[in-house]
């Protein structure tokens, strides 16, 4: 709702999205799914301050596309699929407003990493222009 006025709150918005991005919230990820959603919209808002903020949120995203790869808990594999398809349409929005950054970081990660799950999500990313 505040579009680009949102750039007054990144910090302390920064801060309460890397906080719900860490936490499983149970089966149906409600909070996380949020989370994603306000983060995309952040994204297409503030893009011209998303840059310097992209090591921080790569990681996160990462660091989210990993744990439900991992998940063994009782989250369905619809909600895991959509929190996944959430991560990867952050990342392609992040490459779009840092001008392609995101795919050459990703180049070591998507080489190293043996999980499908995880490399498809990573694949989107790189292929989508």
């Amino acid at each position: 709702r505040l579009g680009i006025l949102i750039v007054r709150h990144l910090k302390r918005l920064e801060r309460v999205i890397l906080g719900y991005l860490e936490v499983c919230d149970g089966p149906e990820e409600e909070a996380r799914l949020g989370i994603l959603e306000t983060l995309q919209c952040t994204i297409e808002h503030a893009w011209p301050r998303m840059p310097c903020r992209l090591p921080v949120l790569l990681k996160a995203l990462l660091k989210l596309i990993w744990d439900v790869h991992t998940d063994q808990g009782s989250t369905p594999e619809l909600v895991k699929d959509t929190l996944l398809q959430g991560a990867t349409e952050c990342l392609i929005l992040l490459d779009r407003c840092s001008e392609g950054q995101v795919k050459v970081l990703l180049e070591g990660v998507y080489s190293s990493c043996e999980e499908n799950r995880v490399r498809e999500c990573i694949r989107k990313v790189r292929e989508n222009t």
